[in-house]
């Protein structure tokens, strides 16, 4: 198998790439369904917590099952449930012209753009990486800031559920130094938690607002565990530099209001994920050409 893949790499690419757009339908299911199930869990830990009962409506809601599985998936406009042919990744989208079967209400595009990009990303790790324990491990970490960035851009919240386990997960790979030497991996969950949470205080201080949520101390902190202390100036500084613009670009095409707050964590997934397939280049190239290195 190995001399398969080595002999012919196209086929290790593709076979990514298409491994990468079913994951991807999955994680629009991440995406949409993760919040709600979130919202509920809270739900009923206030109504237990207060001893108080719920509407029939909302009790209703609260008794029926709702995760990654079920309900099925369904038209949000007529209910009726997705068929299997119906969910085939990018496919289904084009030959139903982005419109449900039954009803014809439109599909969001996002759909089949999550399924593209992480097609793309998946293979692209791969590419860069080979056939290697890098390559596995750096698919999972980027099917996790797919994820992340779905939901934080929707709902501004970077979940617990998911930033932890990615945090303990880079412990654990580097055990092995698959990334960095497990010590550099302690520091860097260290320095990148610190990093952003005394940016916090110290902007609440001043200015009396919060500037940043929790999970982005947390996201940092997973990616010093994943790549150690080293990477983490470079994704703070790619990430603060391409958030920046965006959310400038953003206010003057939009007319958004300025004061309005942007989810920050994608553009530390981005910023992670250049990190981990070109920070070395990115870092030899700042050196030469500020002539800190010979």
């Amino acid at each position: 198998m190995l001399e398969l893949y080595y002999s012919h790499p196209a086929l290790l690419i593709s076979s990514a790439f298409i491994l990468g757009l079913l994951v991807g339908s999955f994680l629009n299911v991440v995406i949409h369904r993760f919040p709600i199930m979130m919202e509920r869990e809270y739900q009923r830990d206030f109504y237990a917590y207060f001893e108080q009962s719920p509407s029939p409506e909302v009790q209703k809601e609260l008794a029926q099952p709702y995760n990654l599985i079920l309900p099925h998936s369904h038209c949000p406009g007529c209910k009726k449930e997705i068929k299997p042919w119906q969910n085939i990744p990018i496919i289904s989208y084009l030959l139903l012209r982005g419109k449900c079967s039954n009803c014809g209400t439109a599909i969001s595009k996002r759909y089949p753009l999550v399924e593209l990009a992480t097609g793309i990303l998946t293979a692209v790790v791969v590419w860069q990486l080979g056939f290697t324990w890098q390559a596995l491990a750096g698919v999972f970490f980027t099917w996790a800031l797919v994820a992340l960035t779905g939901i934080d851009f929707d709902k501004q919240l970077l979940p617990d559920s998911i930033t932890l386990p990615l945090l303990w997960a880079g412990l654990l790979i580097n055990l092995w130094g698959v990334f960095t030497s497990l010590q550099d991996a302690v520091i860097g969950a260290i320095a990148g938690y610190l990093a952003l949470w005394s940016v916090f205080h110290v902007f609440k201080l001043v200015t009396g607002k919060e500037g940043m949520g929790a999970g982005d101390f947390k996201i940092l902190a997973a990616i010093g565990a994943w790549f150690g202390w080293q990477v983490l100036p470079l994704v703070i500084l790619l990430s603060a530099a391409v958030g920046a613009l965006a959310g400038i670009l953003w206010t003057l095409i939009s007319g958004r209001d300025k004061n309005l707050p942007i989810a920050f964590g994608p553009y530390l997934a981005g910023a992670a994920w250049i990190a981990m397939l070109w920070g070395e280049q990115i870092m030899g190239w700042y050196f030469r050409v500020s002539g800190l290195s010979s």
